[in-house]
């Protein structure tokens, strides 16, 4: 393992792109089960569309190109080589920023907002609002994935993520993130309350437990009733991935039809996206993050922060609470949705909240001007705490 970061860029093999197309040509696809497309899961037209698509038109070397494009680096770091974008901001005192991503995404989804993050002045905004933006991809997710690598948790990700800034010389830095990013940024807050600035989340990590709060007001009410639908009809796949990882692993290691058809029915589910992907997420950045997964054979690792949170206690441990200054996007599509009132305790100091007016569980991707507007709103008041 390096000693310092050293440069990195991506370059799959031709061979193994050629072996990705001869594999989607023999894809073998089910019958589509009877109702309503999508009602079961992944419907099969889509599939077959979308299969056509990434073996004929897809091209991987411009997506890879485009991530090229930004200044990547290795560290070895907690036994593993963490891969990670360092950014440098462009305005007066950068702020540093922690970008933390979940799943089934990757740094691919941060590829447009990061640029609204380093440079503000160029999109018409103040220069002094500007970060040194520091994406990791998550150990055991694609670039910072190698075979028979240890696996992390969200506790042990969060320690190696505030190691990583340390490493980079960043005593003190600002957090934001979406998914397993929240629960990361969250866990940060919590056992790292000294290094943060604050933290922006666009999901909320409390409980997911039906019986979380006693006499519920209305707005309360509304959500716990949500939750129960997402508890029943949604977590199918948290359970697959939380208690028999390594099983799944093998069917989504050796098909990328199969691969893509469990990523892309979550990128539908829990996107703004009214039915079809592509109205919320274009097909080539749906297809450049399943792809990733595919070449570095990362969707087993991806699965473990499930098992470690489906077999240990929640992040933040019961009856404690998260107590840096807390900013909120509430995006109108979130797989979970928490009123103020129950988000207020976990997190003791919340800022910032904002009712975004549409979005969903993939921000970054959806809609990148409206959450780099919301980080920027939300640390600017802060900036000083650095």
């Amino acid at each position: 393992m390096a000693a310092s970061p050293r440069p990195f860029a991506l370059a799959v093999p031709d061979e193994a792109i050629a072996d990705l197309e001869a594999r989607l040509a023999l894809t073998r696809f089910p019958d589509q089960a009877p109702g309503a497309a999508w009602a079961y899961g992944t419907d099969l037209g889509y599939m077959q569309e979308l299969v056509a698509y990434w073996r004929d038109r897809f091209d991987w070397r411009a997506e890879e190109a485009r991530l090229n494009a930004f200044p990547q680096w290795k560290l070895g770091l907690d036994d593993i080589d963490l891969h990670f974008l360092h950014v440098p901001g462009k305005g007066p005192a950068p702020c540093p920023l922690l970008l933390a991503h979940g799943w089934p995404g990757s740094v691919f989804e941060f590829l447009e907002l990061i640029p609204l993050l380093t440079d503000p002045a160029r999109f018409g905004g103040d220069p002094a609002d500007a970060f040194t933006v520091v994406a990791p991809s998550l150990p055991g997710y694609g670039l910072s994935f190698a075979p028979g690598q240890k696996r992390f948790g969200v506790e042990a990700i969060a320690d190696c993520f505030a190691r990583l800034m340390s490493a980079l010389g960043y005593d003190r830095f600002a957090v934001q993130g979406g998914d397993w990013g929240a629960f990361i940024a969250t866990r940060l807050g919590y056992a790292h309350p000294e290094r943060l600035i604050g933290i922006h989340l666009n999901l909320l990590a409390v409980r997911r437990d039906k019986e979380l709060v006693k006499d519920p007001s209305p707005e309360e009410r509304v959500f716990l009733d949500e939750l129960a639908v997402f508890l029943k009809e949604e977590t199918g796949y948290q359970w697959i991935q939380g208690t028999r990882p390594q099983t799944l692993a093998f069917a989504l290691s050796d098909s990328p039809a199969g691969l893509a058809a469990w990523i892309v029915e979550k990128f539908r589910a829990w996107s703004d996206c009214d039915g079809r992907i592509e109205n919320a997420i274009p097909r080539d950045r749906l297809l450049a993050n399943v792809s990733l997964y595919w070449f570095t054979g990362a969707i087993g690792s991806s699965f473990w922060p499930y098992y470690a949170r489906m077999h240990g206690p929640w992040p933040v441990p019961e009856g404690e609470t998260v107590d840096v200054p807390t900013g909120y996007a509430a995006f109108p599509k979130e797989i979970v949705r928490p009123p103020r009132s129950v988000a207020a305790r976990m997190y003791s100091d919340i800022r910032r909240w904002t009712a975004m007016p549409r979005g969903g569980h993939f921000a970054a991707l959806e809609q990148p001007e409206a959450l780099a507007g919301e980080i920027r709103a939300f640390f600017r008041p802060l900036r000083g705490r650095a």
